[in-house]
């Protein structure tokens, strides 16, 4: 199993990258040719979405595919936070100001992070990550698309935003289930 981190998200963004979403899926789709046969591919939030596209685009690449936390709807309600990224002016005033034990808290309070877990997420919160938060949800933006990919299960798990984080033991069941289900 590789867990791998996003460019702007933990890992160094190469040269001119833009943080786009299809820079983000080439990404992707380079590192999954270099393994050279498919791969059960998860994605969480912004994963999730590009995750979906490298799967409907070269589905050769991946023999299951699992996504979490990631609107796909026109009809999705963004998060206020989501909506502070998105608008340029306050975006950029939110990360120029982002002081992270409030970050922290607010992950806590608003999304059901346990606290210990939002603190170490902030830790991590670096300039590159801010710029590529804001470059997505400025540029861009699961049932209705479970419908329209026909997969063969969904999963609807009662948790916020992040489930890895609240119900690990469960995704992780929900997943050897997927990844075992027969072909």
């Amino acid at each position: 199993m590789e867990a791998w981190d996003l460019p702007g998200f933990g890992a160094t963004p190469p040269p001119h990258f833009g943080s786009t979403k299809e820079e983000y899926v080439d990404w992707l789709i380079d590192r999954l040719e270099r393994i050279g046969e498919p791969v059960d591919l998860v994605g969480h939030d912004w994963g999730g979405i590009l995750t979906a596209r490298v799967a409907s685009t070269r589905p050769d690449l991946v023999r299951t595919w699992a996504r979490g936390n990631c609107p796909i709807s026109a009809q999705y309600v963004w998060h206020p936070l989501a909506k502070t990224w998105q608008d340029p002016v306050e975006g950029d005033r939110y990360m120029n100001e982002l002081e992270p034990t409030a970050f922290a808290k607010e992950l806590a309070a608003g999304f059901d992070v346990p606290s210990e877990l939002a603190e170490e997420m902030v830790r991590h919160v670096d300039g590159p990550m801010k710029q590529s938060v804001l470059r997505l949800y400025q540029i861009e933006f699961g049932e209705k698309l479970a419908t329209a990919v026909r997969a063969s299960r969904f999963l609807r798990l009662d948790r916020n935003h992040w489930p890895l984080l609240q119900m690990p033991t469960a995704v992780a069941a929900a997943l050897e289930l997927h990844w075992n289900q027969p072909e």
